[in-house]
């Protein structure tokens, strides 16, 4: 944006520019497909507008009003985190039919609770804890709550919706299907990650999503085959459970899923948000 000017450069016309560029950016924060991250830098975290390999800062949290603070970063010198610190996360089973094999497809969206503390970031390790002999990734669309639902219709459940990004509800099998409850098989820490960032706009229910494990392809198909879609499912949890901003569901995955091991690296991406790359370790 080039200077706007008043009065020769007054301190009138500095303030002009100012606004000016505030109102830009504001207006930036809301069109479709912008990427909001939530980052650390230099011990504080913050949050911001992603434009190719840089973060222009915000000021408060990806929940409130898009001002800009006039600070800028490199995501090379930056720790991505989960983009929210949610009062809770859903995610959801059985929500694609190649994921169901010969089960017949559940009449309503079947969710479970994961807790917050499983939530990782970009790049943080994916820890396989002790007593467990086979844990699966399971690549998803995340679900990022921007305002709060309680009985939202499906034709107003966009309207809730921040954006989306990507996750990957790590699972360890045979706790899932011994266990009475599924609170250590989806919940241990570091069985949530989630990120890179927050996209908005983009077609939610038509993005190709793709796992590889150390390069190699393990699931891939598009959202546009989930049983239930992003607005169906916000308009359902909210009948029964108010969705609070920052709140995350986990649409579920698809195909079948494999093992990870300590030393493998996962990709989770997905058309028009990014890819998530977490490495694998053993608990010690």
């Amino acid at each position: 944006m080039k200077p706007i000017l008043l009065g020769g450069g007054s301190g009138l016309g500095v303030l002009v520019l100012a606004l000016a560029a505030a109102g830009s950016l504001a207006a930036a924060g809301e069109a479709k497909g912008v990427k909001y991250a939530r980052f650390q830098v230099a011990g504080k975290t913050a949050c911001g507008i992603v434009e190719g390999d840089t973060i222009r800062q915000i000021e408060g949290d990806l929940l409130g009003p898009k001002k800009p603070t006039g600070k800028t970063f490199k995501l090379t010198q930056v720790k991505l985190l989960p983009p929210t610190r949610p009062g809770k996360i859903l995610a959801l089973a059985g929500n694609y039919k190649s994921h169901l094999g010969d089960k017949a497809s559940p009449k309503n969206p079947e969710c479970f609770f994961k807790p917050s503390s499983c939530l990782i970031g970009q790049g943080q390790p994916i820890v396989i804890p002790k007593g467990t002999s086979k844990v699966d990734h399971e690549g998803e669309l995340v679900i990022v709550i921007g305002k709060r639902a309680r009985k939202v219709p499906p034709e107003k459940a966009m309207d809730c919706v921040l954006g989306v990004t990507c996750g990957n509800d790590v699972s360890a099998r045979d706790w899932q299907k011994n266990d009475v409850q599924w609170w250590r098989a989806k919940g241990c820490d570091t069985f949530g990650p989630c990120g890179p960032w927050v996209v908005s706009g983009i077609p939610y229910d038509d993005l190709l999503l793709t796992v590889r494990v150390n390069g190699e392809v393990r699931q891939q198909q598009r959202t546009s085959d989930l049983i239930f879609g992003v607005a169906a499912v916000v308009s359902f949890i909210s009948q029964h459970v108010t969705l609070e901003p920052g709140d995350l569901i986990y649409t579920g995955t698809p195909g079948t899923t494999t093992a990870i091991q300590p030393g493998d690296v996962v990709e989770v991406e997905i058309e028009g948000i990014g890819v998530l790359k977490n490495p694998v370790s053993a608990a010690r």
